[in-house]
């Protein structure tokens, strides 16, 4: 069997993501870095975009959903009175208004897009229509109408207005929310277009703009041509948002069997975070043993580490 090529590094990298880079471009950039045998990352960054992006080293991949299905918080700069195609400052303008909403106009519209909201996606987006990418049918000129989808939005700010022109927001969302499409329906709402301008994410789950790193400042070990190892968190880092519940040395050998654990054995150990039906961050001392699902009366290895 072939060995696979690079270092088995294990591990999260939170990355600065550099506007004008895909998310992809930065992934391949720090597997060069670092010579790793496997990376990917927490959640697509548009090109546009900068901020935030967690890269997962290794083992850190299994614990990507988790990350994922996290809080993430943007800000973006919305520009009114151009519609563009990819609803972002890339695009192609295909509308235009003189209509600007005042401040109470704006903040007045964003009730409707708080909560469980149904949100149509941008047509320049990686969904897939018919075994196609969305973004590639509307470059060809043939943009698909994308049905409405469910999307859970905490959190919608109108935080500053530079100009008439522009208003500055910040969001608090689950996954799977699009910002270039709440700026365009926070517009349309006020009887006007718009697009998104400047786009930066501030938090992933438990990661904040304080644990990231720019990679231009990532170089290599004097000892040879790669980046330190030592720049990595490690892999249980990820799950730091999840509620935690710890296990005796005996059901942390059952549970990382394969077995499940009855949960009146461990009545008043469960965290009252907790759902039924969630998970949890199952703990075998200090060490992260993997994630549990507490489900009809028993804990259910999920993942272990």
């Amino acid at each position: 069997m072939r060995r696979r090529r690079g270092r088995p590094l294990n591990g999260w990298l939170i990355v600065d993501k550099p506007s004008g880079m895909t998310s992809t471009q930065v992934v391949g950039r720090a597997k060069r870095l670092f010579d790793a045998q496997k990376v990917g990352h927490g959640g697509t960054l548009d090109p546009l975009a900068t901020g935030l992006l967690p890269l997962a080293f290794g083992a850190a991949t299994k614990t990507v959903p988790y990350v994922m299905d996290g809080t993430k918080v943007y800000r973006f700069t919305l520009k009114m009175g151009e519609a563009r195609d990819s609803d972002d400052a890339d695009g192609n303008v295909i509308g235009t208004s003189d209509v600007r909403p005042s401040d109470e106009e704006l903040r007045a519209a964003l009730p409707a897009l708080t909560g469980d909201i149904m949100q149509v996606p941008p047509v320049f987006s990686a969904l897939k229509v018919g075994g196609e990418r969305s973004y590639d049918m509307a470059r060809e000129g043939r943009p698909p109408e994308l049905p409405p989808r469910p999307a859970r939005v905490d959190r919608f700010e109108l935080i500053e207005r530079p100009d008439r022109d522009t208003a500055v927001f910040e969001v608090e969302s689950g996954k799977g929310v699009y910002m270039r499409a709440l700026a365009r329906d926070v517009a349309l709402a006020c009887g006007t277009v718009g697009h998104i301008t400047v786009l930066r994410r501030l938090r992933v789950g438990p990661f904040t703009e304080a644990d990231a790193i720019v990679l231009d400042k990532i170089t290599p070990n004097d000892d040879n041509a790669h980046a330190s190892p030592e720049l990595l968190r490690p892999v249980s880092t990820a799950l730091a948002d999840i509620p935690a519940l710890a296990l005796t040395q005996d059901e942390a050998v059952l549970l990382r069997h394969g077995q499940a654990l009855g949960l009146v054995d461990l009545m008043g150990r469960i965290p009252q975070t907790a759902e039924e039906g969630g998970v949890v961050r199952v703990m075998d001392g200090e060490h992260v043993l993997g994630i549990g699902r507490l489900e009809d009366g028993w804990l259910k290895p999920v993942r272990i580490l």
